[in-house]
């Protein structure tokens, strides 16, 4: 019997800038276990924190979403925030993000009341915020292929940026961020031009379909989630990743060559 593949969640984080619609991405530092070195989304492995009823007794309430669910939903919002300091969160009772001022000032207060930095639990519950994952929209579900010594079982979702809040990466796991339009990502990584993994490549194709945030979030609420678990397959054209046409990127197989599998 083999091991269950861990559940992971990522964030595809949007703004609409001056050419169209861009997507944060972060570098992830080169000693990282997984994707070292890579350009990919901010995400990583569900904690089993993020299932906690404290938490969850801080989330928005999400329609026809299970508490298993909501769990990936809140390890997506705390790796963002952990890897890019973007927290999609809000103050009770208000539907605005919060502003980074108002991110800084909660900080502040709760620093001096416990001696040290809060964790992310203790930001969300002491701070007397509200996690948004209502505004979570699924784009994507992949599994890393069979025969890769690590695997993740991966949610990817879209979600609005918090324009008022400022990007800021870790300097540990993530080395650098960045905003971006989707086609230019996919292309820099199609090309070699920065170290991409298949699937972070394959869903920069798809983003890059829309024109601003209104059309990416409409297009990913319409659209039918197919898991992609990438195959190795020889071929007469050579060894392909060979992935689920219906799963909606516009291939069935790309070469083994071209593409980096973490």
């Amino acid at each position: 019997m083999t091991d269950p593949v861990p559940l992971a969640a990522t964030v595809l984080l949007l703004r609409d800038g001056g050419a169209g619609l861009e997507v944060l991405m972060i570098t992830r530092h080169a000693e990282t276990v997984f994707a070292g070195g890579a350009l990919v989304f901010p995400g990583g492995r569900l904690d089993a924190a993020d299932a906690a009823p404290d938490i969850q007794r801080h989330c928005r309430p999400v329609p026809g979403v299970d508490q298993a669910q909501m769990a990936l939903r809140v390890c997506a919002i705390r790796e963002t925030f952990e890897e890019a300091r973007q927290l999609l969160a809000r103050l009770r009772g208000r539907d605005a993000l919060l502003t980074g001022e108002e991110l800084a000032a909660i900080e502040t207060r709760l620093t001096a009341k416990l001696g040290r930095a809060p964790d992310f639990t203790e930001l969300i519950v002491a701070g007397e915020l509200e996690l948004a994952t209502d505004l979570l929209v699924l784009f994507a579900h992949w599994i890393t292929p069979k025969i890769r010594p690590r695997r993740y079982d991966t949610l990817f979702f879209l979600a609005p940026a918090p324009v008022q809040q400022e990007a800021v990466h870790d300097g540990r796991e993530a080395v650098a961020s960045v905003w971006g339009s989707p086609a230019q990502a996919a292309a820099d990584g199609a090309a070699k031009r920065v170290k991409m993994i298949f699937a972070t490549r394959f869903n920069l194709v798809k983003l890059a379909r829309s024109k601003d945030q209104e059309s990416a979030f409409a297009a990913a609420r319409a659209d039918t989630i197919v898991t992609v678990c990438p195959e190795y397959r020889d071929t007469p054209e050579g060894t392909m990743w060979c992935i689920p046409i219906e799963a909606g990127y516009g291939v069935s197989e790309t070469p083994v060559a071209a593409e980096v599998v973490a």
